[in-house]
């Protein structure tokens, strides 16, 4: 019987080496044991010999496998080493065993690789590194972690990347990890009592930790799972667990008493209905036709003080559109997004850049054109700190379209792209589907022209690549069209 002697617990290099060897010698598994360091080997085993036969064929596996016995290596088990080997001498005759999710060694390290896993998490999530000054180092961080399995040399490039910029070692009972703010090296196993016991940053951490703390949110088992009482005693911020835990429902009724309310269901329903019962044209700042805007400009500054609808309270601004007075061309969207309503300019976020990158794919200098929405404030629901955007209804989009028509009236454009159902509603007065009316030309009066085409939104939002390929292709499509039926706002001319 062979023994192959590593040289840490989850030396994968010596391992692959020996176990190289091994494969080249014949000897089947029984016949191999590994020790790591200088524990001693079995009673009859003697040293796996430095040579191989020269015509010793060389083991081929899956590509996956290299990647398994590494982490089935990093696992706790005494026996990892030998079974990495069993199932490297059984993939010489059987080569889809990899596949063979029932079979018991594959079983067996499948389920040591999913608990390597875990403990790297843990790590991950656990470690809290403490500064000390170092005569040699000089500021160093140190951290101290227990791990159930031998994850160290596995997890120590995550924090590697992590804290590129400091100087830290973690240390662990058996194998400490040093990087110097340039290499990563490995070191001996440590004590807890070589760790720092705290440091400066540790109140403003408790601090920001009990700040953030959600009671409306707290689910005690599930916390305990994620977070074992093993790591507490390594994590400052534990110390404050069980006050926060025992004052959770007393914190979560002064949230409730003191967060902002919405409208009710049936309050904003009627708010609807009472915009629906509004006269077509009722226009937000009086009948009186002398009052009318005569420049953009001027119906930009009387939108910002419109009251018709209960959006403007919360949005930040009124959104007007933007553009050459005189423009070919009007593109209609939908309402601002978050972005546009701190900006108070349309089409300037997400969807605004999917808008852009497809005028500059068909040569349109947006410049040349004039970009509003059908509704002027940005309506949403809180969540957080978010604001998610939440669809106008077609109330709000008729009380909105006295200022679209106003646009129309002073632009005079040529032709209208209408971005999506609700822009189209807007221009049309009725509701049409993007399905019967896109990439169509029509007759909106004796001197204007409509496009129907969808929201650059709707792009965004498609969780498909190829769908969301063959929309854009079909997007741009349509501001080709908007560029043949319009040719003077083509960039550079």
């Amino acid at each position: 019987m062979y023994n192959a002697v590593l040289a840490f617990p989850a030396d994968f290099d010596g391992w692959r080496e020996a176990a190289r060897r091994a494969l080249a010698l014949g000897t089947r598994p029984e016949d191999l044991s590994f020790t790591v360091g200088e524990a001693a080997p079995g009673l009859f085993a003697e040293p796996l010999p430095d040579q191989v036969p020269d015509d010793a064929a060389q083991p081929t596996v899956p590509r996956a496998f290299p990647d398994l016995a590494r982490k089935m290596v990093c696992h706790a088990d005494e026996d990892r080493f030998s079974l990495a080997y069993r199932l490297l001498w059984r993939l010489s005759g059987e080569r889809r065993l990899l596949e063979i999710a029932s079979d018991p060694d594959i079983l067996r390290a499948t389920q040591m690789v999913k608990a390597v896993h875990r403990d790297s998490h843990k790590m991950k999530a656990f470690v809290r590194f403490r500064e000390i000054e170092d005569s040699a180092l000089g500021r160093h961080s140190v951290a101290w972690f227990e791990p159930f399995h031998h994850t160290v040399e596995l997890t120590a490039p995550f924090f590697a990347r992590r804290f590129a910029g400091m100087i830290w070692t973690i240390l662990t009972p058996e194998r400490s990890a040093h990087w110097d703010g340039e290499a990563l090296s490995f070191l001996p196993g440590a004590t807890r009592d070589m760790a720092p016991g705290d440091d400066d940053m540790e109140a403003l951490w408790l601090t920001y930790y009990a700040s953030i703390f959600n009671p409306a949110r707290l689910k005690v088992k599930a916390m305990t799972a994620e977070m074992p009482k093993k790591y507490w005693a390594n994590m400052p911020e534990t110390a404050l667990v069980k006050p926060l835990i025992a004052g959770a429902k007393a914190a979560e009724r002064r949230m409730l008493e003191t967060a902002p309310t919405l409208p009710s269901f049936r309050h904003a329903k009627q708010e609807e209905r009472r915009a629906m019962s509004l006269p077509r044209d009722e226009m937000p700042i009086g009948r009186d036709e002398a009052a009318l805007p005569q420049t953009i400009a001027e119906a930009r500054e009387a939108a910002e003080e419109c009251r018709a609808c209960p959006l403007w309270e919360p949005a930040t601004q009124t959104v007007f559109g933007k553009g050459p007075d005189d423009a070919p061309v009007i593109f209609v969207g939908e309402q601002p997004g978050d972005q546009e309503d701190i900006a108070g300019e349309p089409f300037i976020g997400p969807a605004g850049k999917v808008f852009d990158q497809a005028l500059a794919a068909a040569g349109i200098d947006r410049r040349q054109a004039y970009v509003t929405n059908a509704v002027k404030h940005f309506k949403f629901e809180p969540r957080g700190k978010r604001r998610i955007h939440a669809k106008p209804t077609m109330g709000e989009v008729k009380i909105c379209r006295w200022w679209l028509n106003q646009e129309r009236r002073l632009v005079r454009p040529k032709l209208i792209v209408a971005l999506g159902a609700t822009a189209a509603a807007a221009v049309l007065g009725k509701t049409v589907t993007i399905k019967a009316t896109r990439s169509t030309l029509i007759d909106v009066d004796a001197d204007t022209r409509l496009l129907v085409t969808v929201h650059p939104s709707y792009i965004l939002r498609l969780p498909d690549a190829a769908a969301k390929a063959r929309e854009t292709e079909a997007f741009e499509a349509d501001m080709a069209l908007v560029l043949r039926t319009v040719p003077e706002l083509a960039v550079g001319g």
